[in-house]
């Protein structure tokens, strides 16, 4: 659950200044400091700046290129809030070897992707900027390393692009808010002390960005920008050596301000006051509660530290797993609840427990989340939970010392962000591992329970109520929340007990089958098993991870075979199924039997396929595939488990229609389903459907039968030790007459179609374009389709973000479908003010019928194309990519070396081609336009 103070994203701090130390305090403070990861090169030039590089190969052939800045909104001086995440979007819109947009236009070209690879963030704390660009090509790492210092220090801030960026930044401020947003306003100030950062949210304040001219930001630009606030993170596969002496080169000439202000470090004061505050809205659709307790946040720097820090995570391991017990039960007291120990900002962590709660029972709710946070607190946990949870960290952390040479460079960009900003320790995988082996064992389970006393404390604490704006008359004031938790701390409990099983998983034991035939395709390097009874398995040993294997398993059918009497409980059966437990396990029993062990596993059905998705370790694998054959042949169902499922899916929806972005949604979902009951949104009446003999018979009319079923294995796959695990769990299922799915006929309605949804108080607005309808289904077409969806993102970008200033981020979505019938929907979407959506549909058919008339412009196609390929090449060296692709062109039934023609139908397309496709899909005649438009606006016209 999210917790209710931090759901808007990087909201989170509060202030009191002091000195800031960037490289620690006294000597006698740094005594026994764990020391930086030798495998990266650190320095510090004469001037500050800070740099880190590492070589690293995964992605091979890619590098990241992060200028990590210790500046955000908290530095802002009045007249300037929200102008620090302007001038991250100033970066982008000219620099002094790109002026204007030239940095995007010049990236795209390069095969980058504005937004999804270029990137940028700014929070209270920090701004960060982003670049991942081939390693491999010498010109192209020369110009990010220039990008890097124009990012540091050469924004031109040009006033003609700073008034064409307001109208982006207000649109993405739009985008935020609602109802959430509204009631931040209200207890933020609270909950941060009225301290500087309750006026310092990064998104800043519209009179501000309305009219801010270019010496504010200016101003704002030179006193932070500096060199002595910021780090350059480089990580892959590069040369440290020579990318060193290029970095010292180009980042020694940046000086620091003459008369430099002081950078403070805010933090958040402990008043040892309880404060509390109720909030409501008519858009909020739950009654959610918090009990916050702060505390000064302990250091990560050495090894004590480290200690103390793997005491805490097996503290917040066994607590989740007491909530997850709890929300299982017939009558869950709560919607959700939950409790950890977790960081905050400003030098401060907490102990956080949150409810959401069911309608008109937050009482209930609130009480049942404390009393086990108080059970905690009176008895501790228990020693076989203590071992669970050293098991399965000591686990997590041997399979990240198996991977240390196959970590994504994003790993350590993180890392070592986190060092520069925090002073986080980094010391390296190898050291962490060595801690590890040597702290753990020696952690006592009281020590763990001594966490309780130093964290459940009665001071510092925020109690937060928020709630529907229609509730506000029943919600309790902070005397009977007080009393609420007294009340619990006067009940007479019990201790846990911790329900194991000795039993074997499963209580009969498959008698293995046998290998029919095995063959090898040298083009994509898989192997085709067919099994005794059937079945068919593709495997495809990679060295992409040292200690992965993903799988899944699929055969035809789904909820098309259902009946519509039946169709609710037969779309929810594999969930019903999946929390029921399994074998001789229920699913408490099983949740601990598999805490220790690397793997997950889980059925699905779909509306034409049911199946089951996994992943494991290769020494998990056998437990894997014990779950494979316990959902197949020993299903559970546990009807407290349903009750309770049952119970929280109704009570969530009490206020489902008071938020516009679920009426919105629930619209979209009717008018492109055509209306019928299966593709419409959820509801009460469709919850009551479900019933649990139905969904369980259901399911075992799927998988009773494994006929028909195909199995894929990618990873790190011993075949000598994996053939007998799949002749013992998988040749071994019973099989007879798999049944073929059904055409239902369901599919966007053909014509034209436009309605508006008014919905919100707010002045703000959706925009959905959908066309659709039949598809030459073949992979060239598809390739065509993919070009026509990017070719326009890259014009709408320009046009309705740059040229017109009306949007943020528009989106442009195509999906295609083989079968039953061959189908194509292309989707554009974007959120804008409701006075402009006229006039930006407008503008966005313009540059269809510009598609339609001539094509995409042939450098907008030479972007897609150097984007795909980019972004392409990394994908193909992950498990998680070969796993879906031969699971589509199995289910589609394609050649599985397809993906070896890719790069040649990329470079077969062209601008006729595209015209073509235009004309062809976007012709208009199936054109469905839906707008969500606040109660009080009109349709825009």
């Amino acid at each position: 659950m999210k917790k209710i103070f931090i759901q808007f994203a990087g909201l989170l701090a509060c202030a009191v200044v002091v000195p800031i130390a960037l490289h620690g305090q006294a000597k006698k403070q740094n005594e026994g400091v764990l020391p930086l990861d030798p495998a990266v090169r650190t320095g510090r030039l004469a001037n500050g700046f800070t740099y880190y590089i590492r070589h690293n190969e995964e992605p091979k052939n890619r590098v990241l290129l992060y200028l990590v800045n210790k500046v955000g909104s908290v530095l802002e001086d009045e007249d300037q809030r929200g102008l620090a995440h302007f001038m991250e979007h100033m970066n982008f819109n000219g620099t002094k070897h790109f002026p204007h947009n030239n940095l995007v236009d010049y990236l795209q070209k390069a095969g980058i992707r504005f937004g999804a690879d270029i990137n940028a963030y700014t929070s209270f704390d920090e701004t960060v900027y982003q670049l991942p660009i081939p390693s491999d090509n010498p010109k192209i790492l020369k110009v990010g390393m220039e990008i890097m210092r124009d990012w540091a220090n050469e924004a031109l801030l040009d006033p003609v692009e700073i008034d064409k960026e307001r109208g982006v930044v207000l649109e993405e401020k739009r985008l935020g808010k609602g109802a959430g947003e509204r009631m931040q306003r209200v207890y933020w100030p609270l909950i941060l002390n009225n301290s500087r950062y309750a006026v310092r949210l990064p998104i800043g304040i519209d009179t501000v960005l309305d009219n801010f001219k270019r010496p504010t930001i200016a101003r704002f630009y030179h006193d932070w920008y500096r060199p002595d606030l910021q780090a350059l993170i480089i990580v892959g596969d590069i040369n440290a050596d020579s990318l060193e002496k290029v970095v010292r080169r180009t980042f020694s000439d940046l000086k620091n301000p003459a008369h430099e202000r002081l950078r403070t470090n805010f933090t958040v004061p402990l008043t040892g006051e309880n404060q509390f505050v109720a909030v409501t809205d008519k858009e909020m659709p739950s009654t959610e509660a918090e009990v916050i307790i702060k505390h000064t946040q302990p250091p990560l720097k050495t090894a004590a530290d480290y200690r103390a820090s793997i005491i805490r995570d097996l503290f917040n391991q066994m607590l989740a797993g007491r909530y997850a017990e709890l929300s299982r039960q017939a009558n869950a007291p709560f919607l959700e609840g939950s409790a950890s120990i977790s960081g905050f900002r400003g030098g401060l962590d907490l102990y956080d427990a949150n409810v959401v709660a069911k309608p008109g029972e937050l009482e209930r709710g609130l009480k049942a989340v404390w009393r086990e946070t108080d059970r905690i607190k009176r008895f501790g946990f228990t020693i076989t939970e203590l071992e669970r949870a050293k098991t399965a960290y000591l686990n997590n952390v041997e399979n990240e010392l198996k991977e240390k040479d196959k970590t994504n460079s994003e790993s350590y960009v993180q890392e070592y962000q986190n060092y520069f900003l925090k002073g986080i320790a980094a010391p390296g995988i190898e050291k962490e591992y060595q801690l590890v082996n040597s702290d753990l064992p020696t952690i006592t389970l009281n020590e763990v329970n001594n966490l309780t006393s130093a964290y459940i404390t009665k001071f510092n604490r925020d109690i937060l109520v928020l709630a529907p704006e229609k509730d506000k008359g029943a919600l309790p004031n902070e005397v009977t929340v007080h009393n609420w938790l007294k009340s619990v701390a006067e009940e007479k409990l019990s201790p846990y007990t911790d329900e194991v099983s000795t039993k074997p998983l499963l209580a009969v034991q498959p008698i293995s089958g046998k290998m029919n035939g095995e063959k090898f395709n040298k083009d994509i390097h898989i192997i085709t098993l067919t099994l005794s009874n059937g079945l068919k398995v593709v495997l495809k040993p990679t060295d992409f991870k040292n200690d992965e294997i993903q799988f899944s398993a699929f055969a035809p059918g789904g909820t098309s075979l259902s009946s519509d009497a039946d169709y609710q409980s037969a779309a929810h059966a594999a969930s019903i199924i999946s929390s029921s437990g399994l074998g001789n396990y229920n699913p408490t029993q099983l949740d601990k039997f598999l805490e220790g062990k690397e793997v997950s596993v889980s059925p699905f059905i779909s509306e034409r396929f049911e199946g089951i998705n996994g992943a494991a370790t290769p020494k998990d694998m056998e437990t894997a595939l014990q779950l494979v054959y316990g959902y197949f042949t020993e299903p559970r169902i546990d009807t407290a488990v349903f009750r309770g499922m049952m119970q929280r899916s109704i009570a969530s929806l009490a206020n489902h229609s008071d938020n516009p972005n679920n009426v919105f949604t629930d619209t979209v979902s009717a008018v492109l389903g055509n209306y019928n009951p299966r593709k419409t949104g959820p509801s009460v009446a469709k919850l009551e459907q479900i019933n649990a003999n139905a969904a369980y018979r259901f399911y075992k009319q799927r998988f009773a039968d494994a006929s028909g079923f195909t199995f894929t294995f990618v990873g790190s796959i011993d075949t000598n030790t994996f053939k007998p695990l799949l002749e013992k769990y998988l040749a071994s299922l019973p099989t007879d007459q798999h049944q073929q799915p059904m055409d239902l006929g369901i599919h966007i309605p053909e014509g034209k179609i436009e309605k508006n949804v008014f919905k919100g108080s707010e002045p703000k607005s959706t925009v959905l374009l959908v066309y659709s309808g039949t598809f030459d289904y073949t992979q060239e077409n598809k390739v065509r389709l993919d070009a026509l969806k990017e070719t326009l993102q890259i014009r709408l970008l320009q046009r309705l973000r740059e040229d017109e200033s009306g949007v943020y981020a528009p989106g442009v979505f195509v999906n295609t479908g083989k079968f039953p019938q061959a189908r194509f929907s292309f989707v554009i979407q974007f959120g804008c003010a409701p006075q402009n959506v006229t006039k930006l549909i407008a503008s966005t058919l313009d540059e269809i019928s510009k598609l339609k008339t001539n094509g995409p412009l042939q450098e907008n196609l030479d972007k897609w194309r150097a984007e795909t390929k980019s972004s392409r090449e990394p994908q193909l060296k992950t498990n998680g990519f070969w796993l879906n692709y031969l699971n589509g062109q199995l289910q589609n039934d394609d050649d599985l070396d397809q993906v070896n023609s890719y790069t040649q139908l990329l470079d077969n397309v062209s601008v006729a081609d595209e015209k073509d496709a235009a004309n062809k899909y976007l012709s208009g005649d199936n054109y469905i336009r839906l707008v969500l438009l606040p109660e009080t606006g009109t349709a825009g016209k």
